[in-house]
């Protein structure tokens, strides 16, 4: 149900050199009219007019600088350094929020108090112009899952990405994390991020519809002369999994490799027994009634394969 006051959010928007795209971002946020709202905007010294665009939006913003920095994840690290939120996010400077993700995280956490950390489970990619293309479906979230490394693979073997541009978590969670966001990690440190919340909180989906990626020309998962960025992701992010398995003492579940890698968990008659025998447990928060609007948000707990 709506809150009686409502929690004060904080976006972080890492910002380089994508003027032609960058005044969605920002207005998909803004336009959102979050009661209390703090948008922070680090850009990193931008020479192609993404200065003029965050200037415009100013006194909208509760803090802004552009100057050179250590990268993306740098950014990112900086603004959420500045942030005074109970709840967070991380929109890039080309991605986009759908209208109504800020008042449907804020009434979910401040329904549902466990809820530390949450997601959709119906990602989306938006096309360059900023046009929704499709979504893909994530049947669920668990630690277990993340050190299987299912959330590295295809529909096949694994359940499809954690996307970055959907993902919340309370500030509170955060803090917990030492040192913040991991600079070790180039391309992958959005990755490590979430191995480090899954230590300490469950990861809660949500069927609403959150946020999106944009593809477009030019952004950091297109090809490069030797390797293709997806590649070198997958290379960086495979290490990121190995210190997280190491550090829970992760080992291979053999039955439930052998649903994955056989693809016996898509045949009809063995995906309930696989489910109920090797499953993972998820965890997803509803409307208790959807025909009310005072209804407030519940937990129901879950196996999924």
């Amino acid at each position: 149900m709506p809150p009686k006051v409502w929690p004060k959010i904080s976006i972080v928007t890492p910002s380089y050199n994508t003027a032609e795209f960058l005044e969605a971002t920002i207005q998909s946020i803004l336009d959102q009219n979050y009661p209390n709202l703090e948008y922070i905007i680090i850009d990193g010294g931008s020479t192609d007019g993404s200065v003029d665009i965050i200037r415009k939006y100013q006194d909208r913003l509760a803090y802004w600088v552009s100057e050179k920095d250590g990268g993306h994840y740098d950014a990112a690290h900086k603004g959420f350094a500045l942030a005074t939120g109970e709840i967070c996010g991380w929109l890039n400077s080309d991605d986009l929020y759908f209208s109504f993700a800020l008042r449907t995280v804020a009434e979910i956490m401040s329904d549902l108090p466990e809820v530390c950390w949450l997601t959709t489970l119906n990602p989306v990619l938006w096309d360059a112009g900023g046009l929704m293309i499709g979504s893909t479906r994530i049947e669920g979230y668990s630690l277990d899952a993340y050190l299987d490394g299912r959330y590295l693979e295809t529909r096949h073997t694994g359940f499809g990405y954690l996307q970055q541009e959907s993902m919340f978590w309370r500030r509170s969670l955060y803090e917990k994390i030492e040192g913040g966001i991991n600079n070790r990690f180039r391309l992958s440190a959005d990755f490590d991020l979430w191995g480090q919340f899954f230590r300490h909180a469950k990861l809660y989906g949500v069927e609403s519809m959150l946020g999106g990626f944009r593809l477009r020309v030019g952004q950091r998962s297109g090809n490069t002369e030797d390797l293709s960025q997806r590649e070198k992701y997958m290379l960086e992010a495979g290490k990121v999994l190995e210190e997280h398995r190491t550090a829970a003492g992760w080992s291979a579940n053999r039955l439930r490799d052998l649903a994955f890698s056989l693809r016996l968990r898509e045949v009809p008659k063995l995906r309930v027994p696989i489910r109920d025998a090797v499953g993972y447990v998820g965890h997803r928060v509803c409307k208790a009634n959807f025909m009310d609007v005072n209804s407030p948000w519940v937990v129901s707990s879950y196996k999924f394969i």
